[in-house]
């Protein structure tokens, strides 16, 4: 009989390709994934795995069964989820990862919200671009929260996620406190701002390239960006006059003193921000609760609102997590 822990293994391999990142991903040691990987082998009756000295790859019989593993972890948190859902107390441990702006801005309500829930084990961690859908794929997590500069990932995310949109996030000027620039009356002329010390992420972080598409439409040679590792490290040299730069207005929840905020003459260059979870999770009482709260703590997040901002769009689209509940029937 074939073993559910074992079938997990061999569905992370599937999706991690190799031995090492199937054991650093779920807290193995390469020797203990490969034995119960060999044990599943031998249960299974068929090799599911070429093996080298070097690599190991997927039979074709290991790629029907790591397909069907797939369905059958699926179908076994389905099943806890509506014993679960019998009970109408958030209960257990509630994972839920997130890209560091994020993090920082929906924790405080985060916190106040799930207090009212004792029984209710809530832990938020920071993980890289690109590696919460993964997470929440793999069960390392129940939750993520992604942001998506390119406004399409919601309708090309796998038949087994639920994605939930928390909010828009627009991407805004941000300039120190006594620079000319700060007065609403003064009309944002990109060009005009070319010669100024432009500060940025690191090349290949999104807010990186959504501050390079800003630039291009200005026209000519793009000025090239100081680069900073993190949002905050940006932020704290803008308020302290060494440069400006364009920023997700989420990053300036933290309040921070000395930065005048303008808002961009393209408003089109901002990012979604969703949370991600496995749809057969939304049934349990634990993450549904989790997921209102994380619709509103969105809500909730006031960043410094540029000085000529106009009225948020009543007709943007809004998440869905605050309905929740609702779909545990």
């Amino acid at each position: 009989m074939l073993e559910l822990r074992r079938l997990r293994l061999l569905a992370e391999f599937a999706r991690r390709g190799s031995i090492a990142a199937t054991a650093a991903a779920l807290g193995y040691t390469p020797s203990a994934v490969s034995q119960q990987l060999a044990t599943l082998e031998r249960e299974a009756r068929v090799p599911l795995l070429d093996r080298t000295a070097r690599s190991a790859e997927l039979t074709d019989a290991g790629r029907r069964l790591a397909e069907r593993a797939e369905q059958i972890l699926t179908l076994v948190e389905a099943a806890e989820a509506e014993l679960s859902a019998q009970s109408d107390t958030p209960t257990g441990r509630v994972v839920v990862t997130s890209f560091p702006t994020a993090a920082v801005a929906f924790a405080p309500a985060l916190a106040h919200s799930l207090a009212d829930h004792p029984g209710l084990t809530f832990v938020l961690r920071q993980t890289r671009p690109g590696d919460g859908i993964r997470q929440v794929q793999s069960g390392e997590v129940d939750i993520a929260l992604i942001d998506d500069w390119t406004g399409k990932m919601a309708d090309q995310a796998p038949a087994a996620l639920e994605f939930f949109h928390l909010r828009r996030d627009p991407l805004v000027l941000a300039l120190p406190a006594r620079h000319p620039l700060s007065n609403p009356e003064c009309p944002v002329d990109l060009q005009a701002l070319r010669e100024e010390p432009w500060m940025a992420a690191p090349q290949g972080e999104p807010s990186r390239q959504a501050v390079e598409l800003l630039l291009d439409a200005v026209g000519g040679a793009r000025p090239v960006p100081w680069e900073f590792e993190g949002l905050h490290t940006i932020l704290s040299l803008v308020a302290r006059g060494l440069g400006i730069t364009a920023i997700p207005a989420l990053a300036l929840a933290a309040g921070d003193q000395g930065i005048a905020v303008r808002s961009l003459p393209d408003p089109s260059l901002a990012r979604e921000v969703y949370a991600v979870t496995r749809a057969a999770s939304i049934r349990r009482p634990s993450v549904a609760v989790t997921l209102r709260a994380l619709y509103s703590a969105a809500q909730d997040v006031r960043p410094s609102s540029p000085r000529d901002a106009a009225p948020r769009d009543a007709g943007a689209r809004e998440g869905g997590a605050r309905d929740a509940a609702a779909q545990r029937g």
